[in-house]
């Protein structure tokens, strides 16, 4: 099978003829890989290491930063380059909703239109994506953005004291991503396969606001952007971090997720014999590969126990063997391989 083939069936409960494999990883990870096993392109990669990654193509933005703000991004948010061994991240260096005190300030803000993107380029891009790969585009995570422009603090302080000030917020941001979606979808009829809706909702060891606090912010927009996606034939691929064991009914049930990413099974509740048993009809579950310790500080042997040991515990459910986040610079390439050497040749179905 190909590499989308394997996605088409894992969405619609069909049997691959192999376990599907995935890639997240930070670009320091990924030019490493390329050095090391001598590949030029990540297609290469993909195909050394049998991986069955996503292709994501979006209409680009017709200007990438926000009028009369050349610093900034389309949102107003500008950023700084935070370096640490092996690597850097983009660290948020202003919060543009910080000082807004009501919601009419909110209103008179310059949002983002979904007009403001080149949908000539994207149909160009559609039209040169590999044949045998499926295609992801599209993408909704509002409150990791309202955190962003609000100040994390401020912004889960927000979801209790100043609810009215966060729905209004996250509506504007609905309207953009929605718009964007329908034309993207649209554009897209026929080739996008995969769309990509998250929220990071847990921590380490529990969810990090109140059940009723995300049916109230979260949900009904997910469920938009979900039954949107569907409409088109889309599947509804779900990111969200850490112990969310008590939202994951929601998730299904009223977002209508059809997979769940990334299954960080050493957070409490997340066990993957339980998630099998209360859900492995429902989902596919993707990642699984733990990249807080596994990963990262194993050794090869640890890795391919892991594979072995997942491969088990999902038997009689459908998963995509992937990490459970972006491989980091500290994860040896030796471990990387050794996930998907040990996945190709033991995950046969």
């Amino acid at each position: 099978m190909t590499p989308k083939e394997r996605w088409r069936a894992i969405f619609e409960g069909e049997r691959p003829d192999r376990i599907p494999t995935d890639y997240w990883a930070t670009d320091e990870v990924t030019a490493r890989l390329l050095r090391d096993l001598g590949c030029s392109t990540t297609e290469e990669l993909y195909t050394r290491l049998h991986i069955d990654g996503l292709v994501t193509i979006d209409p680009p933005r017709s200007d990438e930063h926000k009028a009369g703000n050349p610093g900034a991004d389309l949102w107003g948010l500008r950023r700084r380059l935070v370096g640490y061994e092996g690597g850097s991240y983009d660290e948020f260096d202003n919060h543009p909703l910080a000082h807004m005190t009501c919601v009419d300030e909110l209103d008179a803000y310059a949002w983002p239109s979904a007009d403001d993107h080149d949908y000539d380029a994207f149909r160009d891009m559609l039209s040169r994506a590999p044949a045998h790969r499926m295609i992801r585009s599209g993408n909704f995570e509002p409150f990791l953005l309202y955190c962003a422009m609000r100040g994390l603090e401020q912004a889960m302080m927000d979801l209790a004291a100043e609810p009215d000030f966060v729905t209004a917020a996250l509506d504007h941001m609905f309207g953009y991503y929605f718009a964007l979606a329908e034309r993207t979808f649209e554009e897209g009829k026929g080739r996008i396969g995969v769309t990509y809706i998250a929220e990071d909702l847990g921590g380490q060891t529990s969810l990090l606001m109140s059940l009723p606090q995300i049916r109230r912010f979260f949900l009904p927009n997910q469920k938009k952007m979900a039954d949107l996606a569907r409409s088109y034939g889309i599947h509804v691929f779900y990111h969200t971090d850490g112990a969310v064991r008590p939202v994951i009914p929601d998730l299904l049930d009223v977002t209508g997720i059809e997979l769940l990413n990334p299954i960080q099974w050493r957070c409490p509740g997340m066990e993957r014999e339980g998630l099998v048993r209360d859900f492995g009809k429902r989902v596919v579950f993707h990642g699984a590969m733990d990249n807080q310790q596994t990963l990262p500080f194993g050794s090869a042997g640890d890795v391919r126990r892991e594979v072995l040991q997942n491969i088990e515990i999902f038997r009689s459910a459908r998963w995509v063997c992937a990490p459970c986040h972006n491989l980091q610079p500290v994860t040896p390439t030796l471990n990387i391989v050794t996930m998907y050497d040990t996945i190709h040749e033991y995950g046969a179905l």
